[in-house]
């Protein structure tokens, strides 16, 4: 049996809040959290698209369901730690703080990365799903069935 999904749950985790995340919010949290650390690109941001594919019933036959716009970049500490990013659409800035966030993720700053960053971006999430959740269950018809009183 493999372990490694287990030990790598906490990075995807955070990588899907940092892809996930609305324009500007992740630089924005890291700014604010700390200054920014130097280093080096491994690949500078680049865009470029991907293949969604989708499933119908999410149980059938998968299919092309089209394309998407992605940026991507990945980078290296000074410390030696890589990040990476992809992020929906033409945004170089975002995947860039995203990256760092992911690179900072694995180096000693990570409590600090965590706090001031993830857990905003996680509250928020939250937020907002249950946002979208009352608004849907504001429109929730409830049907019912009245006996005609024979027995």
């Amino acid at each position: 049996m493999d372990d490694s999904s287990n030990e790598n749950e906490p990075r995807r985790a955070w990588m899907s809040l940092l892809a996930k995340a609305p324009a500007g919010r992740v630089a924005a949290l890291l700014d604010a959290a700390m200054a920014r650390p130097e280093f080096t690109w491994l690949r500078a941001p680049e865009i470029g698209s991907v293949m969604v594919r989708g499933r119908a019933g999410a149980t059938g036959q998968p299919f092309n369901l089209g394309e998407m716009t992605v940026t991507r970049c990945a980078l290296r500490l000074c410390g030696g730690e890589v990040g990476h990013a992809y992020v929906q659409g033409r945004r170089k800035a975002d995947a860039e703080a995203a990256a760092l966030v992911d690179a900072l993720m694995q180096s000693p700053a990570a409590d600090a990365v965590r706090r001031h960053v993830l857990e905003p971006l996680e509250a928020e999430a939250r937020a907002a799903q249950a946002a979208r959740a009352a608004k849907a269950a504001a429109t929730k018809v409830e049907f019912f069935t009245m006996a005609r009183g024979e027995d």
